[in-house]
């Protein structure tokens, strides 16, 4: 039997609420000795620790780097080996864009070229209203290459999507983005011959912007990658028998969370904001995950910092989120991406979990933290195991087996 089909058969509905906070990249490396989680002054999060079960999460496997899509379908009970899911997808969903079956959604960045190199992936981190302007005028420039219709939508600072719509398209093809600075503009190769024609409108359609924002540094280029059709995935509903609802900012975490039939619930762009939204919507769902993004942010800008400043910021709420009483409560991040390296990496992630049925041993010196959660009851353990985990401390789960 099937992780998916033991789901299905075990599964039941009660009233029992479940909230998971991310904090996007929460695990760290040390810089003098501590990372930012342990850097950051989070009495609230200790308390919490003081009297929760901890441990370690792999998003994927040990030794494996994920990407934020894969990383978060572990989180929400998904084998992220089974469901390979281009990020071009999740950013569609995410600004509400309709994705046919004739459409290739792609995930873009504007960045930087200078002297043929790439010198920024993420253009400075253009502010929205620029990206906007940048769309809206490549709108007018680039509408069709052969006979393909060309969509192109904004998201939040430096990222869009491209929408490629028309006859015998493919998503097997390797992203056009070089992953690093220094270096020249990659472009895309297709995997088989039915993915050419794709790939010569992908390559196209590179050239052309690139050649339409000479007047628009540091957005000059771009980086595309996640080229993705619309995948078939059961629904956290159909699995879990969950009612379940996402809050969150940026486009691609909610096109996730909609992708496995989550309700997106509209927020504004602050954590106060996001704890507004819960609250106002707590009786009408049984199950909310809630997305921080700038850790993750951060830690990709090398800003050990700020990464400590967004974790303190979320400690100063948690009282709100505890005010609300959660049969079931994490706090994880997806993945760890660490201000010394400035990118997403393989260490795994602390995880906190709080609920009525949990084994505990009380230390009121414990400290949320890298460290603490290694020696912590839950162990290292994956990912994908942390929903079932949630739905069994929730009394979700009937016994399997007689």
């Amino acid at each position: 039997m099937e992780r998916e089909e033991l789901f299905r058969k075990i599964s039941i509905e009660n009233e029992k609420k479940i909230v998971l906070l991310v904090l996007d990249g929460l695990g760290g490396l040390p810089v003098d000795g501590k990372t930012e989680l342990e850097t950051a002054r989070t009495p609230n999060l200790d308390l919490l620790a003081a009297e929760s079960e901890l441990g370690l999460s792999h998003p994927i496997a040990p030794g494996i780097t994920p990407g934020s899509g894969p990383a978060h379908l572990s989180l929400f009970g998904y084998d992220p080996l089974k469901y390979e899911i281009g990020r071009g997808i999740l950013e569609a969903l995410g600004v509400g864009i309709e994705v046919g079956a004739k459409s290739v959604a792609v995930r873009g960045n504007f960045a930087t070229l200078e002297n043929g190199l790439i010198t920024d992936r993420r253009a400075g981190r253009i502010s929205t209203a620029k990206n906007r302007e940048i769309i809206a005028y490549l709108h007018e420039k680039i509408k069709k290459i052969e006979d393909v219709e060309i969509g192109l939508y904004s998201g939040e600072e430096h990222r869009f999507v491209l929408l490629l719509t028309g006859e015998a398209l493919s998503d097997q093809l390797s992203d056009a983005d070089p992953e690093a600075t220094g270096r020249p503009i990659l472009y895309t190769r297709a995997k088989g011959k039915a993915a050419a024609k794709t790939a010569r409108i992908i390559n196209n359609f590179i050239d052309r912007l690139t050649a339409e924002l000479t007047d628009f540094y540091p957005a000059n280029t771009c980086l595309l990658r996640g080229f993705a059709k619309y995948p078939a995935i059961p629904s956290l509903g159909e699995l879990f028998k969950l009612k379940a609802a996402a809050i969150a900012v940026y486009p691609m975490y909610k096109g996730l969370a909609q992708l496995v039939g989550m309700d997106i619930l509209e927020t504004g762009r602050t954590i106060e904001d996001q704890l507004d939204t819960l609250k106002k919507h707590y009786a009408e769902y049984n199950f909310f995950f809630v997305h921080i993004k700038k850790t993750d942010s951060y830690g990709e800008d090398g800003n050990f910092a700020g990464k400590v400043s967004v974790i303190e910021e979320f400690d100063r709420w948690l009282p709100e989120i505890l005010e609300l009483t959660p049969d079931v409560l994490v706090v994880s991040g997806d993945h760890s991406t660490p201000a010394l390296l400035k990118a997403h990496s393989w260490h795994p992630n602390p995880v906190l979990l709080k609920a009525s049925f949990q084994r505990q041993t009380l230390n009121s010196r414990v400290k949320f933290s890298e460290k603490n959660c290694v020696s912590g009851i839950l162990g290292t353990f994956y990912a994908m195991d942390v929903l079932p985990m949630m739905m069994a401390n929730a009394l979700k789960f009937k016994k399997y087996g007689a």
